[in-house]
């Protein structure tokens, strides 16, 4: 039973780093999008 517990763990764990580098990535998208929104207003203001 040890090594299932093991093996439990380390998928726990697995999964847990990929959601966390997905969710980095996502975050990082969006503050591009809002980044490239903001330049385009600037633009369109400026003229």
């Amino acid at each position: 039973m040890t090594i299932m517990k093991k093996i439990a763990g380390l998928t726990a764990l697995a999964l847990a780093a990929l959601v966390a580098l997905s969710a980095c990535n996502t975050i990082q998208g969006v503050g591009r999008d809002i980044t490239r929104t903001g330049e385009v207003i600037e633009d369109a203001v400026s003229g």
